[in-house]
C-alpha cells in the first residue's frame, strides 16, 4: 500500500529529502560529464580488467544508488534528477494525486493529477 502524505507531512519530509536531492543532482552532473565516454570505458574495462575513470566513478554510482533508495523508501517518487523534480502521493477529494516539488522551490505549494504531470500543476488550496 502506498504512503500518502498530507502537505504538512510532505513539507516535513522535504526537510530531510531536499539535501539528498541536491546531492543526487550533483552526482548526476559528475556522471553526465563522463557520459559520452562511459560505454566505451565500460567495454574497454571489461576487456583489460579495469579503468581508472570507471573506478573513480564507482563511489558516485554507489552513493547515488543509496540516496535513490533512501528517498524511494519514504514513498517519494523521483521524476527528474536533472531538475530535482519529486512527487509525494496524496489523497484529494477521495482520489490519488501528487504533491509536486522541484529543487529550488521553498515549501511544497503545488499538486497535480497522477496522469497530468508537471504541466498540470495547481496551487494547493486545501489542508
Amino acid at each position: 500500500m502506498p504512503k500518502y502524505y498530507t502537505s504538512k507531512e510532505a513539507n516535513e519530509a522535504l526537510k530531510v529529502v531536499r539535501p539528498m536531492i541536491e546531492e543526487m543532482m550533483r552526482i548526476g552532473e559528475i556522471i553526465r560529464a563522463y557520459q559520452p565516454d562511459l560505454w566505451a570505458l565500460a567495454q574497454k574495462a571489461a576487456g583489460n580488467g579495469g579503468s581508472p575513470t570507471l573506478s573513480k566513478l564507482l563511489p558516485e554510482f554507489d552513493r547515488l544508488h543509496e540516496l535513490l533508495h533512501n528517498v524511494q523508501d519514504r514513498g517519494i517518487e523521483i521524476k527528474d534528477l536533472v531538475t530535482g523534480l519529486i512527487d509525494f502521493r496524496a489523497l484529494h477529494d477521495g482520489r490519488e494525486v501528487y504533491l509536486c516539488w522541484r529543487y529550488g522551490e521553498g515549501d511544497i505549494q503545488f499538486w497535480h493529477e497522477i496522469e497530468a504531470g508537471f504541466g498540470g500543476r495547481q496551487l494547493i488550496d486545501w489542508d
